[in-house]
């Protein structure tokens, strides 16, 4: 039997790991990868047109799964465009391999052609970055690579010259299958019994949930109970908490409730669990707050605590729920609660449609999406307007995932996580809330939607504008600028490329075109004329923000001919 070659080993020990997929694009450098992967039974190329996009649907895959996820990308450019998507899976705690490769070995160092240097670029997103220059090295590099995004939840890198893929092993008795991590870390007995106490001493609890809570769901409404706690989630805790949760009072932060920010503000004791929730200035002060956190450098890096505790979410519950005292006055909670209603009747007061009156509001666009998907639908969401209305408007349920650049907050990412999620789960809908910046940013990998026969749903908010960027703009008091998008009609841009493309510019028509969408087979595009002036101001406005707005809305009003006016007045409200 043939000895293997470095670039066949490589295959045949991420197919061991589990791995199914490779996302990239192909290139000379990468000629014996893509060969390997070719000849093996088990692993698959998915051709994507952009490496970024690989990168994202790596990271969405590893995010869905928790287990290993592998991305590549050729020598120089190539695999350079792979860093905004291992950026995001590194920042989102996702087990990605990233497959750099090089120039001949030879050539390094020579300012050769494509030549870069990735062992040096990507060391700030990934926790191993190594370059391969021998055969003998790549049994135990590769180890190491795949132990380490696993184990510490995020990317690693090999670089990988074409030159030394295409070589003999020799010796391969240092390869052996990773080793899948399934720990169960609770805290120590003193950290309970001061965790309790604290608790136990508190008039009133509020719960700031996070990712971290994923898997303790059940175990978190118990405690929640137990405290008469109401639950204020973040972000990335929305999907794994919002769902049948009694005591859920919503979001905090820029893109929160009012009801969340309160139910911060009121408690006399906060219990971060599984949340790095990193705006510092939305923390209560002059209150008592605790934070457990499997990841011990988490701890008190966003605010100051009373107590810090290492330890999973769930396991921690469990160890600390006997040891609390059950409390029985419901005001706090009670009032929390009365203040998420509110809160949502202001929130909903956009989310019907009226017949004629264009264009169409995008709280009324995702409450129609929310309401149509299927149970376990997968959300993925474009950073800007887009996430602040799956985070008001979507309604999470067990089975149901959202994914988004929740925590590197690049644009574009919702395409091509939507490209992992369908590739790793084919049977599960997977719908793509698009911004029309981000959908053109990575456009080209729509035609990835055809060309692997993967049914997304692509759904546009066409509001012809970069709309955070200008919110913010206005905001800090000016005209917007530089935030105008001059759209194509993209309902015939996906007819085009062969897919179903569907244009909604009335309300009376949105909800039929969304059930069309989603009982549609393949790939549509579904293109959504929706309001650019719908805001989504935060839960506490400052006044210099108040003050900003009113000053955009005055130069709007005014214009050029008073511009000393508006310069008169703006001085005077500093």
């Amino acid at each position: 039997m043939a000895e293997p070659t470095v670039a066949s080993h490589l295959v045949d020990a991420l197919a061991g790991a589990g791995v199914k997929h490779i996302y990239g694009v192909v290139g000379d450098s990468l000629n014996s990868v893509t060969e390997a992967v070719r000849k093996h039974p088990e692993v698959d190329w998915i051709r994507v047109r952009h490496e970024e996009t690989g990168a994202f649907a790596a990271g969405a895959e590893a995010q869905l799964t928790g287990r290993l996820a592998v991305c590549a990308g050729s020598s120089g450019p190539g695999c350079i465009h792979l860093i905004n998507g291992l950026y995001d899976a590194h920042r989102s705690l996702a087990p990605v391999l990233a497959i750099a490769a090089h120039i001949p070995s030879t050539e390094i160092g020579t300012g050769f052609f494509q030549e870069s240097h990735p062992e040096r670029i990507f060391v700030d997103c990934s926790h191993y970055c190594e370059l391969i220059s021998s055969p003998k090295q790549m049994p135990r590099t590769l180890q190491v690579a795949m132990q380490n995004a696993i184990a510490q939840r995020g990317v690693s890198v090999i670089v990988l010259p074409g030159d030394v893929a295409q070589q003999r092993m020799e010796d391969v008795h240092l390869a052996h299958p990773v080793a899948e991590i399934c720990t169960s870390i609770r805290p120590c007995d003193g950290d309970l019994g001061r965790l309790a106490d604290l608790l136990n001493g508190a008039g009133s609890v509020t719960i700031l949930a996070g990712a971290g809570c994923a898997g303790a769901h059940d175990e978190l409404i118990r405690l929640a109970a137990t405290l008469q706690a109401p639950i204020v989630h973040a972000l990335r805790g929305k999907e794994f908490v919002e769902y049948d949760n009694p005591y859920d009072v919503g979001m905090t932060g820029l893109i929160g409730f009012v009801s969340g920010h309160k139910a911060l503000q009121a408690c006399d004791a906060l219990l971060m669990l599984g949340t790095d929730f990193p705006y510092t200035d939305w923390y209560p002060r002059g209150k008592t707050i605790i934070q457990v956190d499997i990841r011990a450098h988490h701890l008190g890096r966003r605010c100051g605590l009373d107590l810090g505790v290492q330890g999973d979410v769930r396991e921690t519950i469990v160890a600390l729920l006997p040891r609390l005292e059950g409390k029985t006055d419901r005001g706090h909670l009670d009032a929390a609660r009365a203040n998420y209603a509110k809160s949502r009747r202001g929130l909903d007061k956009h989310v019907q449609g009226i017949v004629g009156k264009r264009p169409i509001h995008p709280e009324f666009l995702t409450a129609t999406i929310s309401e149509l998907a299927s149970d376990d639908a997968i959300f993925t969401v474009d950073v800007g307007m887009c996430t602040v209305w799956a985070a008001r408007y979507l309604r999470m349920t067990r089975e149901r995932r959202l994914l988004g650049s929740f925590t590197h907050g690049s644009m574009a990412s919702a395409l091509p996580q939507a490209i992992g999620a369908a590739v790793r789960y084919p049977g599960r809908q997977v719908v793509s809330l698009s911004g029309d910046g981000g959908f053109t940013m990575m456009m080209g990998d729509f035609i990835t939607l055809l060309q692997h026969g993967l049914p997304v749903k692509v759904v546009i908010y066409n509001n012809g504008s970069l709309g955070m960027v200008k919110l913010e703009q206005n905001v800090a008091g000016l005209r917007d600028f530089g935030t105008e998008l001059k759209n194509p009609n993209f309902a015939r841009v996906a007819e085009a490329m062969g897919a179903t493309g569907i244009r909604v510019e009335d309300p009376s028509e949105l909800r039929p075109a969304i059930e069309r969408a989603f009982a549609a087979d393949g790939p549509v595009l579904v293109d959504v004329l929706t309001n650019p002036s719908e805001l989504a101001m935060p839960p506490k406005a400052t006044l210099a923000q108040a003050k900003g707005y009113s000053l955009y809305l005055l130069k709007e009003v005014l214009g050029g001919g008073a511009g000393d006016v508006v310069e008169s007045l703006e001085s005077n409200l500093r």
